[in-house]
């Protein structure tokens, strides 16, 4: 065969892939990682020294290849992290489970700091030997500020929309308190004059204590809006709670919107914040009115229901389900989908803040609960809240000896300390009182049959209810000690662990409740 024969079967010209040899393949990958800018990529020998730089190293962190390479990447790091070892643990994490990846601080070679992403992956060699790391940052100093602007705009979007809520509430309410001081007002001006016919005073005298009741009621679901504290649970039967609130819920509806309540027999008791559970209440019978513009029917229904397996948010168990059910103009499932989110709302512009469904939803998770939608377009909607019931009586004033409990009542209010007296008699406790700190203080200590301190929190001469509990305490350490105050607590000094709060204003009723949960005692029946 001639030299210019040639083999059918071999070519004579390689593919284009075989002509690039591995070293050509290192260096246009070497030119790739040299031209991104955007990104530091270098290696680390396994002690963390660096091997390589490139474009973006000297764009993001300032220095150039011969200024860096062989130093120790700690040098990156703020004082901060390197003294609690944050650069080898990077390696560690890296080297034990294959990648690390972290946001934080980084040094520029100026002394400056930037936010940077990083992550570093361990490298191999063809025989499976450790030979160093991978390490790739990222300057995302300018995402981090835009996220950061943005929660403060939502932050301020948030209080924009409280504020306005607040606003809203407190207009609606204002002319439902003057109605409300009227009766009291003149309640007592008639009795004062004439109270000569008992039937005449007791009926002036139920109509007053029912005024009262409901601006107390309005009066924590504008402290619901404004106020910024945890959930104080209690138990609580829930139907007694919306029975409590029905005048505030159809006055919350005007005259068009028609209310029907239909409450289940024997629920179990649930253990929750009633302030918050009648805001939710409220929140959803608004809501409910608003889809209803032309009149309608809102049903509020309760029942108990038994959950064999978890859905949602609900484990096993038993729940009380309470249903507010409107015949308004319903919600698409796009609407429903995105119901519950903070400022989410249909309503045209200065109509609604969009936090009513959310406070909702955010009350029933708190309180271990759940919340449905059930909604068709013209068919109406019915949103229910699950709230899980709680696990499961001497008379109420006396101790084991039957003797009634000495109680120490310290309260500066001439008025209010009368009222209080009464109170306490009447739910058969011995009363001593005080006005003051001080003198509170050496009733105690000469009195060592005192089980129960009740005080106002605010006082006068210099010391506080939250400073008389620290030194009762000291005198008496097992006394159980009952604060009181008409600021919400979330304007008040933090108040300290083993000791109860209860709000003014309070009825006879609470406060029989709260000295009985802190004595281990029943509730005494109120006359109806």
């Amino acid at each position: 065969m001639s030299e210019s024969t040639v083999d059918a079967n071999v070519h004579p010209f390689p593919p284009r892939h075989e002509q690039i040899g591995l070293g050509e393949s290192e260096r246009q990958f070497r030119l790739l990682v040299q031209g991104v800018t955007d990104y530091a990529i270098y290696m680390l020998d396994t002690n963390g020294q660096i091997a390589s730089w490139n474009a973006g190293g000297q764009r993001i962190k300032g220095y150039k290849a011969d200024e860096i390479i062989g130093q120790h990447f700690s040098r990156f790091y703020t004082d901060e992290d390197r003294s609690t070892g944050e650069p080898a643990r990077a390696l560690e994490t890296a080297r034990t489970q294959g990648r690390y990846e972290k946001e934080g601080w980084r040094l520029r070679k100026d002394g400056t700091r930037f936010w940077a992403n990083v992550i570093i992956d361990p490298v191999y060699d063809e025989d499976g030997r450790h030979i160093g790391f991978a390490k790739i940052t990222r300057d995302i100093t300018e995402r981090r500020e835009q996220q950061r602007a943005l929660e403060v705009a939502q932050q301020a979007m948030l209080q924009a929309h409280r504020m306005e809520a607040i606003g809203q509430l407190t207009y609606g309410v204002a002319h439902d308190f003057n109605n409300l001081l009227t009766v009291i007002t003149n309640s007592l001006d008639l009795i004062a004059v004439d109270s000569s016919d008992p039937q005449r005073v007791r009926r002036l005298i139920a109509g007053a204590q029912r005024a009262a009741e409901r601006g107390s009621l309005l009066t924590r679901q504008l402290l619901a809006y404004s106020r910024r504290q945890t959930l104080r649970p209690e138990t609580h039967d829930l139907n007694a709670l919306i029975y409590g609130a029905e005048s505030v819920l159809r006055r919350g509806v005007g005259e068009n919107v028609e209310i029907e309540l239909s409450l289940g027999r024997d629920l179990g008791e649930v253990h929750i914040d009633a302030p918050e559970f009648e805001a939710a209440l409220l929140n959803l019978v608004v809501n409910a009115r608003d889809a209803m513009p032309d009149g309608g029917r809102i049903t509020i229904r309760s029942r108990e229901h038994t959950q064999r397996e978890r859905e949602g948010r609900r484990t096993a168990g038993r729940y009380v389900v309470v249903t507010v059910e409107d015949t308004g103009t319903g919600m698409s499932p796009e609407v429903i989908e995105h119901a519950m989110e903070p400022f989410f709302t249909t309503k045209e512009v200065g109509k609604g803040s969009g936090l009513g469904l959310s406070q909702v939803y955010g009350f029933a998770v708190q309180s271990g609960g759940d919340v449905t939608i059930d909604s068709t377009q013209g068919g109406g909607t019915t949103i229910s809240f699950y709230l899980p019931v709680r696990d499961g009586d001497t008379r109420l004033g006396e101790g084991d000896s039957g003797a009634p409990i000495k109680i120490l009542l310290v309260e500066d209010d001439p008025d209010v300390q009368a009222m209080a007296i009464e109170s306490l008699r009447f739910l058969g406790y011995a009363v001593l009182t005080a006005d003051e700190g001080t003198a509170a203080l050496e009733i105690l200590t000469r009195d060592p049959e005192i089980e129960v301190l009740f005080t106002d929190v605010v006082m006068p001469k210099g010391m506080s209810g939250v400073d008389l509990f620290r030194e009762a305490r000291r005198i008496r350490p097992e006394l159980r000690v009952l604060l009181a105050s008409g600021y919400a607590r979330g304007q008040l000094p933090t108040i300290p662990e083993g000791c109860d709060f209860i709000p003014k204003p309070y009825r006879v009723e609470d406060l029989g409740k709260r000295l009985g949960a802190l004595l281990g005692h029943p509730p005494v029946p109120m006359a109806s």
